[in-house]
């Protein structure tokens, strides 16, 4: 049986405040990348921080690639950029990295060139001579990146790593992450950008008040709707119950766009009954035969299109109603 990357069964760390985390259990594969998710207070700080050793569990075990977590084992395996990071401002960004190679116990010969490597990978490239000082806060996180990955660790642990950057710059750091996902790296990934983790993560769980709510895979979460939009033109009530009659589907009146002439062509525009349904579909054959329908009643079927449910909204519905410890 594989060894997996990373292991926690009833993993917990409570403190006196009532923050932390309870009986975490989860399993990360080989070259696997997983988004772990929460709002602020949720605990994934502190259990990131169990991980690579920064902290001792209250209770629970862990391992990474079967090693015990917080053995020297263990720590050889990883690569890690906290969410709260500070690094020397009177050393260069090249002497910064080269003495996290030092640290990481890369080899003498190799330092140079791995240095120089990993400088250029995240973007630093001919700023890596400049002082720490001068370097804005999305430099430095690039910075931190840098000393993540120069021992070449086989498990990434990255807290919010792009928070502080541009748009631009977090493009460009989830080009690296896919990078490194591609040469079978494992990458943990905390982070509030979303986006960054429905583009790169294969699984993922959701934390809040230090208990795991849902965990699964990111495509379940996000295709596990079948809802397509049709935009409708020279609509009639009766026919969102003639439908529903017909079909036995869910259908609604979504969204009255009547109003938005700028969306239509201006045969669109002058007809006052165009809406946009919403049908929940159990598979692509029956949106060739609501449209069928729809057009057998004289009515104009003007686009087609599926709703995806993004990863923010999943976020917002699994924490709607719940209290949630935030940043107070």
């Amino acid at each position: 049986m594989s060894v997996a990357a990373i292991e926690t069964q009833g993993l917990s760390k409570t403190y006196d405040n009532g923050r932390g985390c309870q009986n975490v259990t989860i399993t990360v594969g080989k070259g696997e990348a997983f988004g772990f998710l929460g709002p602020n207070g949720a605990g994934k700080s502190t259990f990131v921080k169990m991980l690579v050793g920064l902290i001792s569990p209250t209770s629970g075990s862990a391992s990474l690639m079967g090693q015990r977590i917080g053995t020297l084992e263990a720590k050889s395996l990883i690569g890690y950029l906290p969410e709260l990071y500070r690094y020397q401002e009177w050393l260069t960004g090249q002497e910064v990295v080269k003495l996290h190679a030092r640290l990481s116990r890369v080899e003498s010969s190799s330092i140079e060139r791995r240095v120089r490597e990993v400088l250029e990978e995240v973007g630093i490239g001919i700023r890596s001579r400049d002082k720490v000082k001068h370097y804005s806060k999305g430099m430095q996180q690039r910075l931190g990146l840098a000393c993540a990955l120069v021992a070449d660790p086989a498990i990434v642990f990255l807290d919010e790593p792009s928070s502080a950057m541009d748009p631009i710059g977090r493009s460009e750091v989830r080009s690296i992450l896919k990078r490194l996902k591609d040469q079978g790296k494992t990458i943990f990934l905390n982070s509030h950008l979303l986006e960054d983790v429905e583009m790169l993560c294969d699984r993922m769980a959701l934390l809040n008040n230090g208990v795991i709510l849902r965990h699964g895979s990111v495509s379940e979460v996000l295709h596990k709707r079948m809802s397509w939009l049709f935009k409708v033109g020279g609509y009639s009530p009766f026919l969102l119950s003639w439908l529903e009659e017909r079909t036995g589907l869910v259908i609604k009146a979504a969204i009255d766009v009547k109003r938005d002439a700028n969306t239509f062509s201006p045969a669109q525009a002058e007809d006052s009954s165009v809406v946009w349904l919403e049908a929940e579909l159990d598979s692509e054959e029956q949106v060739g035969w609501l449209n069928s329908l729809i057009m057998e009643q004289g009515m104009t079927l003007y686009e087609v299109s599926r709703k995806k449910e993004r990863l923010e909204e999943w976020f917002v519905n699994a924490l709607s109603g719940l209290n949630h410890r935030g940043e107070r």
